[in-house]
């Protein structure tokens, strides 16, 4: 089964996979899987209630929770369940590093730090949503989905509107029409449409990357 995003003036299709399909492909069980959600390791947006021909199912992204057991399974051992939650959790209330930790631990580079700092007016040490800022900046320059003018409008772009955010799980998107960039913050819900002409350069889910920062950290 299919669920329909709207993008680039046409309907992307996500994948989704049925409970059932899911519990038999990962080796889970219904018990396990809803007690990964009560204690907040799969997020509640991910339990899609769809009409089948046999009444109301439950669907899942295929991709995103496939990867997300896989990293549950691979990490419960080493980490308790509430300890698992705090990585896949978007914040990290009292975690903190300095600009030259981060550069010093190969976390971000001093370009991005550097630029970081000409929108953000913060001290030597930064809390980790400043530092996910920073990561999330430095992750798109290396991969040269975009360049230093456009990290600039990101950043510029999250100061202004990260209040409306707070605590919730949004994705970062670059577009691009005719050479002209935009971006936008788009809560992990909200479905969007643009004309056939622009395309999404890049697309980065928040909670994915507070999951590989913390990682990083730790």
């Amino acid at each position: 089964m299919l669920h329909s995003i709207s993008s680039g003036g046409v309907e992307v299709e996500q994948e989704l996979i049925s409970k059932k399909e899911l519990l038999e492909l990962t080796g889970i069980s219904y018990g396990q899987l809803y007690r990964w959600k009560r204690k907040n390791l799969i997020p509640e947006e991910w339990f899609v209630r769809k009409s089948t021909y046999t009444g109301q199912e439950t669907f899942f992204p295929r991709q995103s929770i496939l990867a997300r057991i896989d990293k549950i399974k691979n990490m419960k051992d080493d980490l308790s369940l509430d300890e698992l939650a705090d990585v896949f959790s978007p914040v990290a209330d009292g975690l903190s590093m300095t600009k030259q930790e981060l550069m010093q631990r190969n976390i971000v580079s001093s370009t991005s730090i550097e630029l970081y700092g000409k929108t953000f007016q913060d001290g030597p040490l930064l809390p980790f949503n400043r530092i996910l800022h920073v990561y999330l900046l430095d992750k798109l320059l290396q991969s040269g989905e975009i360049n230093l003018d456009e990290g600039n409008m990101m950043l510029r772009t999250i100061q202004e509107n990260e209040a409306k955010f707070e605590n919730k799980n949004w994705s970062l998107v670059f577009i691009r029409k005719m050479g002209v960039s935009s971006v936008l913050m788009i809560a992990a819900t909200a479905e969007y449409a643009f004309d056939s002409g622009t395309k999404i350069v890049a697309r980065i889910s928040i909670a994915s990357a507070s999951e590989e920062l913390k990682l990083r950290i730790n």
